[in-house]
């Protein structure tokens, strides 16, 4: 018989796959209309506050590029049958590509195909942001099947003045002080990288605006590197009240979960990822920061150095899927999506409880029984625990160690010690 946490966690899981589906056949790139598309959709679960950053804006070492917009692409043969369609997917088009419209022998055409040998079904994913090319992607099988002659290649793409689109879905919190969550809004069909992440991260706003979280919580759905580069040069002012972030990505495939820590291996949000993860007793995998992979290496530069850790599944292009037409909607599940939820879920509690507080009655034990304390613990299935808690939280609380070092220092669950904090607290025997 399934529980209400199971049934609630299936119906999380389906739902976010729903999303996936809508947003999966969406041409998106760093700028233009798949990724307005893409907000808009979002927008229809959680309002969005979109932003629309003019071409040749500075931003950091960066500018702002051209916007990329397209409307269709192919390779015909001399019949007219369309041997490689946009249509069909959006991986088929070298992102960013420049307009072509021309006849040309497939000798000279190779040079502007792409193609997974290793893996002659897939089609790969390629981009050419910022040097200007053309091109097409396609599997090694089509490749192979044409014959020589000639071919009508037709892109029908646009590179203008343009924006950089980006948005933000902020849930209020008891204090000013922010929690970034960030994912990358840039990639066409890939269901997997970008698509899960998307909708884990959408799903978990939500979760949060129904609750009254301690911190405030910003949703920052932006393209790669460009996207993340732009929300740090606007709001550098403010960047003092990012306290804590986790970027999102890769969140649906079979793997086990993957954390990344921040640059600083030691914040407060890598100690509770790895805490929440070893006691929930999850497969996983913590790893060091490298400057490589997802937008926590924006967030992480020294210049900001923010406690921004990554959490995917399988990481960044260690999976043989990956970049390639192969992240389809076969190879996530609602059950993967719905589990990297729940882990967000339950670091957020961890983050948002975890409080520092100072023992009002330091000398020597506080007599609780005739507080009530211990009856008030009674009826739990965690008695004995529940007041281990509360004996290591006096003698901790210091000012100095955390709720969530009382749990590691007592080997306790971090909800058994934060109960205990709150039923002290409400007792007047500590304070924060």
């Amino acid at each position: 018989m399934t529980t209400a946490t199971e049934q609630s966690a299936t119906a999380a899981g389906d739902e976010m796959y729903a999303l996936v589906e809508r947003l999966y056949p969406l041409c998106r790139s760093i700028t233009g209309d798949g990724v307005r598309a893409t907000l808009e959709t979002v927008g229809e679960y959680l309002p969005l506050q979109v932003h629309e950053v003019p071409t040749g804006t500075q931003v950091l070492d960066w500018t702002v590029p051209q916007e990329w917009n397209i409307r269709d692409a192919y390779i015909a043969d001399t019949a007219g049958n369309r041997v490689v369609d946009f249509a069909a997917s959006s991986l088929h088009v070298l992102g960013y590509s420049l307009p072509v419209s021309a006849t040309m022998p497939l000798a000279e055409l190779r040079g502007h195909l792409h193609t997974l040998p290793d893996h002659p079904a897939w089609v790969p994913y390629r981009t050419s942001y910022y040097q200007p090319e053309w091109g097409f992607c396609l599997a090694q099988d089509t490749l192979d099947a044409l014959p020589d002659g000639e071919y009508e290649v037709r892109i029908d793409s646009t590179l203008t003045d343009g924006h950089l689109t980006y948005a933000e879905h902020v849930v209020p919190g008891q204090v000013p002080d922010e929690v970034i969550v960030s994912c990358h809004v840039c990639h066409p069909s890939l269901a997997n990288d970008n698509l899960a992440g998307i909708a884990v991260a959408t799903f978990l706003a939500r979760t949060l605006a129904q609750e009254t979280p301690y911190y405030t919580y910003r949703f920052i759905y932006a393209p790669g590197t460009i996207g993340a580069i732009t929300w740090l040069a606007r709001n550098a002012e403010r960047i003092d009240q990012v306290k804590h972030g986790l970027v999102l990505a890769c969140a649906g495939d079979p793997g086990q979960l993957t954390y990344k820590q921040s640059g600083r291996g030691d914040a407060e949000i890598d100690r509770v990822m790895r805490h929440v993860l070893a006691v929930s007793e999850r497969p996983h995998q913590v790893n060091k920061f490298a400057p490589y992979g997802y937008d926590e290496r924006q967030y992480c530069s020294p210049g900001f150095n923010l406690g921004v850790g990554s959490l995917t599944r399988t990481p960044y292009a260690g999976y043989p899927e990956y970049h390639t037409s192969a992240d389809n909607l076969d190879f996530v599940s609602p059950e993967a999506m719905a589990d990297t939820l729940a882990v967000c879920r339950e670091a957020f509690a961890v983050l948002d409880r975890n409080r520092r507080y100072v023992n009002l009655s330091p000398y020597g034990e506080p007599q609780l029984g005739r507080r009530g304390l211990y009856d008030a613990l009674g009826g739990r299935s965690d008695t004995k625990q529940a007041q281990m808690a509360m004996l290591w939280v006096l003698n901790l609380s210091d000012g100095e160690h955390s709720l969530l070092d009382v749990a590691e220092r007592a080997g306790l669950p971090f909800e058994t010690v934060a109960d205990a904090a709150g039923a002290l607290h409400e007792a007047g025997l500590i304070k924060t």
